[in-house]
């Protein structure tokens, strides 16, 4: 990964944090994306220190915000002509329904379409670098769920853990989509599970939920446990050229079978471009 760029979302704690830093150790210079100032800083000084003979950068943006996912990646795409690999990795779990200035349902929001926005206004940065490739963190919590498209807004009933799962479910949907419309690009596009992990992530969620998330972090994987699938796709000469996957472990995994409806995958790509105006 020598001198490879990598953008990343969700880099200042959990598996973000340590695939940023284990792709740094093998080479990488790491764009990053952070929400809270303070932790920035001290992760892009935490980069330096172990891989100091590169420039790491650091963005700040709330990526619940459309406006701000379209600024970020308007300043990434602006200052890197070349991106070798884009981690899509932010992402949270909320126990009430919260609604963004967008009108938007905030897991939706932070999980999906932030995905959505930042990949399509990176695509041509990527299109530009020889086997770049895209990777999703996604998560098995998608089993079990399904897609209303009359209500992807959880307006009608809501549950922190149902709706967290259906935006996984999302993750692997537009994986399979991206895909498909990467086809003869050279640009790969992937997604992954990275099991239950000890990680802040539903720490801030709120009421008993949150509790019980802390409780079962005793019997979860590490953070270093959870990243290595990460690390693996986005750096691996094994999964070069292997696109629309979806891995756990380092090995490939076969999601629900709702998650391999393609036609749902289309209809949440137009959905998706039709909200933020982008990926139309």
């Amino acid at each position: 990964m020598n001198e490879k760029t990598i953008v990343i979302t969700g880099a200042t704690s959990g598996i973000g944090e340590v695939a940023a830093d284990h792709l740094a150790q093998l080479g990488a210079r790491i764009v990053f994306v952070a929400r809270d100032r303070e932790r920035g800083e001290a992760m892009r000084r935490h980069l330096r220190a172990v891989a100091g003979h590169t420039d790491h950068v650091v963005h700040y943006a709330d990526l619940t915000r459309l406006s701000e996912m379209k600024r970020v990646a308007k300043e990434i795409a602006g200052s890197e002509p070349e991106i070798d690999v884009l981690v899509n990795n932010a992402g949270a779990m909320f126990n009430s329904r919260r609604v963004t200035e967008d009108g938007l349902e905030k897991t939706f929001a932070l999980n999906h379409m932030a995905y959505f926005v930042v990949t399509n206004m990176l695509l041509a940065r990527l299109k530009a670098t020889p086997g770049a490739r895209i990777v999703s963190t996604a998560s098995d919590a998608h089993r079990g769920n399904r897609l209303n498209f009359d209500d992807l807004q959880s307006a009608r009933f809501y549950s922190g853990y149902a709706v967290y799962g259906r935006t996984k479910l999302m993750n692997i949907l537009f994986t399979r989509e991206l895909a498909r419309r990467l086809e003869g690009t050279g640009v790969t596009a992937n997604c992954l599970h990275p099991g239950f992990v000890a990680t802040r992530f539903g720490d801030q969620s709120g009421g008993a939920f949150s509790f019980a998330i802390k409780a079962a972090k005793n019997f979860a994987l590490t953070p270093e446990e959870g990243a290595e699938t990460i690390v693996w796709l986005a750096s691996s000469g094994d999964v070069a050229g292997v696109t629309g996957g979806y891995f756990y472990k380092c090995k490939p995994s076969t999601p629900s079978v709702e998650a391999q409806n393609d036609e749902d995958a289309r209809r949440l790509w137009d959905i998706s471009a039709k909200i933020s105006g982008v990926g139309l």
